[in-house]
């Protein structure tokens, strides 16, 4: 049996240059995430029937990989030359569709698994890469590729996105003090419900093609690397007001980010002393990302599910193998 585990990650700024709409044209495109302590698991274990069964949402029991229904498993099979004889399940410690890059976690938890029960070492970097041909190239999908570098990688990094379509990881080294008090004042609120990005994202990528838009954008990166500067120089009093300005920008960027229910309860939290915050995701429902000196006082007031969190610092690894 094999067991990975593959943090799910929150972003705090450059969001939406991680399309290849965007750094293809521009050169290059650059966010900050961090991965946090709320995960993926995936678990295989050899099936006694010459056959392939996954459990996930539903059950799939089949005979070859071409039968399998659940898209993102059946390229990850392909990719990692399976055919079967391999039982597949997965937990997460956090629903699908709140903007934490859960697919991704998956995608990438998935591709681990695989190649651990073959017996494969593969780096981080190609565990990611991999993924982002799975989700983005084979399957289309919308999306960017920051989330399967987060999630692989763990920690807070700086992720470049270069037009030839090479990525750069560099982490942003905090002391144990600045992480500590990064930690404590970050906290996800949760706001209900769950989408899928695809539509938001879709309409983003269109909208991209517009030059005050691609602007937009254009500021947003430069806002990751003014948060990667302040904090590597320690000035976390900086964070909040970076996401706040990051926040206000991506609104822009496409009509379905947020809505007016989001809007008021993002200016009740602004009311209250918070310092700044986004909602994770393509927008609509999921997490707010609040920072703030004093979440005892928001949530006394607020009044919504809270979900605190750390760092995490290991990525996606393989946490039990017998």
């Amino acid at each position: 049996m094999i067991i990975t585990r593959t943090p799910f990650r929150v972003s705090f700024a450059g969001g939406g240059s991680d399309l290849r709409e965007f750094y293809s044209k521009n050169g290059f495109g650059a966010v900050v995430s961090m991965a946090i302590n709320k995960y993926m698991y995936i678990v295989i274990h050899p099936y006694f029937h010459d056959k392939i069964r996954l459990k996930y949402s539903k059950t799939e029991d089949v005979c070859s990989v071409d039968q399998i229904e659940h898209p993102l498993i059946r390229e990850a099979l392909r990719k990692v030359h399976i055919e079967r004889g391999i039982e597949i399940a997965s937990f997460a410690d956090v629903p699908a569709g709140t903007g934490l890059g859960s697919s991704s976690a998956f995608t990438v938890g998935l591709l681990n698994a695989l190649y651990t029960f073959k017996g494969q070492v593969v780096s981080k970097a190609e565990l990611a890469r991999e993924a982002c041909e799975i989700e983005i190239s084979i399957l289309g999908a919308p999306i960017g590729k920051q989330d399967q570098y987060a999630v692989a990688f763990g920690n807070i990094n700086h992720i470049q996105f270069q037009s030839d379509e090479t990525v750069s990881i560099t982490p942003i080294v905090l002391t144990q003090g600045l992480r500590e008090r990064l930690e404590e004042r970050l906290c996800l609120y949760h706001v209900g419900g769950n989408r899928s990005a695809g539509d938001i994202l879709a309409e983003q990528k269109k909208n991209l093609l517009d030059p005050e838009r691609f602007r937009i954008a254009q500021k947003m990166v430069g806002l990751a690397g003014e948060l990667r500067t302040i904090m590597e120089a320690g000035d976390l009093e900086a964070v909040g007001r970076i996401l706040h300005e990051g926040w206000l920008l991506k609104k822009r960027l496409a009509s379905g980010i947020s809505n007016g229910a989001i809007d008021k309860l993002y200016e009740e939290f602004r009311r209250y002393n918070a310092k700044g915050g986004k909602l994770l995701g393509a927008g609509g429902t999921g997490f707010l990302l609040i920072y703030s000196e004093d979440h005892a006082y928001l949530q006394k007031y607020m009044g919504l599910r809270v979900l605190p969190f750390q760092m995490d610092r290991e990525g996606t690894k393989a946490i039990y193998y017998e």
